[in-house]
């Protein structure tokens, strides 16, 4: 059986990135990703990008309302919390690339 686990989403930061360093050592940066969904919402999606596998300059200059363009795999963690278990969906980014921003006076 073949499996592809493959995501790429265009959209707008809606909270400012947050940088964490895991006990282990290795960095992640969590931000919010606002998605346009059919019917005209705003799908909120939550990124764990890895510094170590898209590296640290690609997470620098984004900030909240940025356009970016993100691809990676959906990841489903669990884990436990006083409020019993617990699961979270993310997407898990192998690349995040901010997208130009538009002019809004420009044709």
């Amino acid at each position: 059986m073949v499996t592809v686990n493959v995501v790429v989403l265009a959209g707008t930061v809606s909270a400012e990135p947050v940088q964490r360093r895991m006990p282990s050592g290795d960095e992640v940066t969590e931000l919010r990703l606002s998605v346009p969904e059919a019917g005209k919402r705003l799908l909120p999606l939550p990124i764990a990008a890895w510094h170590a596998t898209v590296g640290a300059g690609a997470l620098d200059e984004i900030a909240k309302g940025d356009r970016v363009l993100v691809h990676g795999q959906l990841v489903r963690r669990f884990y436990r919390s006083g409020a019993g278990a617990r699961s979270l969906t993310e997407v898990v980014a192998s690349g995040i690339k901010k997208l130009d921003q538009q002019d809004p006076g420009a044709s």
